[in-house]
């Protein structure tokens, strides 16, 4: 991208850019040995993220429903999770009669392998010392990183459907398709908020987008990428209140139904490290990734925001959205399927689209290509391009929230309507019952003149009856 607006800068005698596509992240002096071992940290990092922040959802939403939560295992129930997991270790392993075993057991490996592997280019912290080295608190880097992530994530979704299909069952068969179907819907949406970054820091590295938000974080720019992205996060991890893949009054767990032991597990440890993942690339898309916050940086030249300090607001950061997770669970009930998916498809991902045409728009106004005039506002030169293109979005923005303020009030005055008070239930030609308080419309009182539908039998002697007729009666 930043390739293309410096051609074009050069040829059209504009501003360019600097390309800033490639990784800022110095990996020259990390040996294989250190990037395997920075492997196996991010892996323990995850691991222990994940015990603490199954006892933190417990406790947390204990406390928002007057319950005490685990309070057993340990010291404040700490060691509950693991006793947890020692119990699904030891539990029987039961496979059905009917799954296809090869891919009924690689499923969930699938989902929990590649929750990991996505984790490999988020940057934790800066450059540190590390025996002997000096290197990235990084596993790896590439121009393309978050199209990586967004790849991985694609991967795990086979898991979910090879689960639901390789189980042999109708339920987890509707759980799979059903789950794969929302994470397929709601990863759309999530790449185009992602889109609007891609404009600003002109890359799609993860080390470089960090570099790019030293001044300002893009949560301020973008804040409707982020809007978008915090819903799409959510449907995409199948969490409250969009964990409709797993409904127990409808599909009796979803695709992981029919799995037990230490493979269920492995289904529940791929969930929660997703959550991790979509929360470490939602930090470093948005909020500065591991640098320091604003107050912190500015302390004696920003002495607490490097090295490994880096780590410590990069895990701050990552918990804010945990908590975030926990709370929706706790508070919100399971929407619709129907509803979700549609405001999926029909409200998210066109509206993501006018977003970014927006910011393509005022993007290439701040860097002149749309003209170099200026005014000058609070002491400030504006460019008068992007004032023109944020006044243009913003109109449309008012008018459509009008028009959908407008339609919403219409909808609501007829559902206040009352309804009639009499009614005829075969008036549309079949049979509609009448609603609490309204009466069934009296039959009109038949004329003289007009035929009798049926009379009264009578019997001979015999025993044999005959009825009248209407064709009878109306012939005399």
């Amino acid at each position: 991208m930043s390739l293309a607006l410096t051609a074009y800068g050069m040829v059209g005698g504009l501003p360019a850019l600097a390309p800033t596509e490639n990784p800022t992240a110095d990996f020259s002096d990390t040996p294989l040995w250190l990037a395997l071992v920075k492997a196996v940290g991010v892996f323990v990092y995850l691991l222990i993220s994940t015990l603490l922040v199954i006892w933190f959802e417990r406790r947390v939403i204990g406390r928002m429903q007057q319950r005490p939560g685990p309070n057993r295992n340990g010291p404040f129930g700490l060691l509950q999770t693991l006793a947890d997991g020692m119990k699904a270790m030891l539990k029987e392993d039961i496979t059905p009669a009917k799954a296809e075993k090869v891919i009924y057991t690689l499923a969930p490996m699938i989902t929990a392998t590649m929750a990991f592997v996505a984790f490999a280019i988020i940057p934790l912290g800066g450059t540190v010392w590390m025996f002997g080295h000096q290197t990235p608190l990084q596993v790896t880097d590439v121009p393309v990183a978050v199209l990586l992530v967004l790849a991985v994530a694609s991967v795990g979704v086979y898991g979910i459907i090879l689960a639901g299909w390789s189980s042999g069952s109708t339920y987890p068969l509707l759980g799979g398709l059903r789950s794969t179907a929302q994470v397929i819907s709601y990863e759309i949406a999530m790449g185009l908020s992602l889109v609007a970054i891609f404009l600003y820091s002109g890359s799609m590295s993860t080390s470089a987008i960090v570099s790019a938000q030293s001044s300002l974080w893009y949560i301020l720019p973008a804040f409707f990428s982020f809007a978008v992205y915090l819903i799409t996060m959510v449907g995409e991890t199948n969490r409250l209140p969009f964990d409709l893949a797993e409904g127990e009054g409808e599909l009796t767990g979803g695709f992981h139904t029919e799995y037990s032991s230490m493979r269920f597990a492995m289904f529940f440890l791929g969930e929660y490290v997703n959550m991790f993942t979509v929360s470490a690339l939602a930090t470093t898309l948005f909020l500065g990734g591991w640098q320091a916050p604003p107050f912190i940086s500015a302390i004696n030249d920003n002495m607490f925001g490097g090295g490994w300090w880096g780590l410590l607001w990069f895990t701050a950061k990552l918990w804010l959205f945990m908590f975030i997770f926990v709370w929706l669970r706790g508070s919100l009930p399971r929407v619709r399927y129907d509803q979700f998916m549609r405001f999926g498809w029909k409200f998210l991902i066109p509206i993501t689209l006018a977003w970014v045409v927006a910011v393509a728009f005022i993007r290439g106004a701040q860097l002149g290509f749309l003209g170099d005039s200026k005014l000058t506002f609070a002491g400030r030169e504006l460019s008068v391009a992007t004032v023109v293109i944020v006044s243009i979005v913003a109109v449309i923005a008012l008018a459509a929230a009008w028009i959908w303020d407008d339609r919403r009030a219409q909808r609501a005055a007829a559902e206040d309507e009352a309804p009639p008070e009499e009614i005829d239930p075969f008036e549309d030609g079949y049979p509609v019952p009448p609603l609490p308080g309204q009466r069934l419309v009296e039959p009109r009182p038949r004329l003289a003149a007009e035929p009798v539908l049926s009379t009264a039998s009578s019997s001979s002697a015999g025993g044999s009856g005959a009825s009248t007729t209407l064709k009878e009666e109306t012939h005399g």
